[in-house]
């Protein structure tokens, strides 16, 4: 079996994904599967973050997105969504000097104000103290769904229309695009969920319009740095053609 360093070595470290977006699933059935509560397996998934954060990092990814609690998670029972707040906040806080000391730059997506005072607060220090960061984006989805977010982008594109500052024929693709939550970041490159299902849950739809997608059975808690890098490795296998022919970019490529 490879070692994590042989794994590294086999990468293209031309070719990194800019940008991994993830779906970390499989927490709750993880924890069933040991014979514990829910929350034991969202406790032990915040070790995962921490482990794909370092590997993303140290391979050269510029950013990393991850699906932390959607606008969906609020229909959960209460118990585990101030479970979750809690241990979001307190994971994040915890990890806030290793974030600066790999110089890594905390930032959110999603709707804050349904985010408890507390819990909010406390996310915007860490963002704050990481703000210096020139490495890694590391960017939480915290009550974030693309369905609210594209719903959102049209409010403020029709209010702008309405009040004269943009003409409806010049709303394109571009400009929708800067009107969304992720308007600093370039689209994914690979998208990667865990857990074994086949589903993208309503998370970054507009931005995955081209993204490699990277499905494993495995639950979160147990996707390892040596899982991160295997999937840049397919990542890397597979060619992108943006709707061309393998031949037009096989041209472009040689250009």
């Amino acid at each position: 079996m490879s070692s994590l360093s042989d794994k590294i070595q086999q990468l293209d470290h031309g070719r990194v994904p800019c940008h991994v977006a993830i779906i970390m699933d499989g927490n709750g059935r993880w924890a069933k599967q040991h014979g514990h509560e829910r929350s034991f397996g969202h406790e032990n998934g915040v070790d995962t973050v921490r482990q794909v954060t370092e590997i993303a990092s140290e391979v050269g990814v510029k950013y990393l997105t991850l699906y932390t609690f959607s606008t969906e998670n609020w229909n959960r029972p209460q118990e585990e969504v101030d479970a979750l707040m809690n241990l979001i906040v307190v994971s994040i806080e915890k990890q806030t000097p290793d974030l600066i000391k790999n110089n890594v730059r905390l930032t959110t997506i999603g709707d804050m104000k349904r985010m408890p005072e507390f819990a909010a607060n406390r996310l915007r220090k860490c963002m704050q103290d990481t703000g210096h960061c020139t490495g890694l984006v590391l960017c939480l989805a915290l009550s974030y769904s693309s369905r609210w977010e594209i719903v959102e982008a049209c409010r403020e594109l029709a209010r702008e229309a309405a009040a004269g500052s943009i003409d409806p024929a010049d709303i394109d693709d571009a400009l929708l695009s800067r009107h969304l939550a992720t308007r600093e970041m370039p689209d994914p490159d690979l998208l990667i969920r865990t857990g074994g299902d086949l589903r993208v849950s309503n998370y970054l739809l507009w931005q995955i319009a081209y993204s490699e997608l990277y499905f494993t059975s495995k639950y979160w808690p147990d996707f390892t740095k040596e899982d991160f890098v295997d999937a840049i490795i397919d990542f890397q296998a597979r060619e992108r053609r943006y709707g061309k022919t393998s031949e037009q970019v096989k041209h472009d490529n040689e250009e």
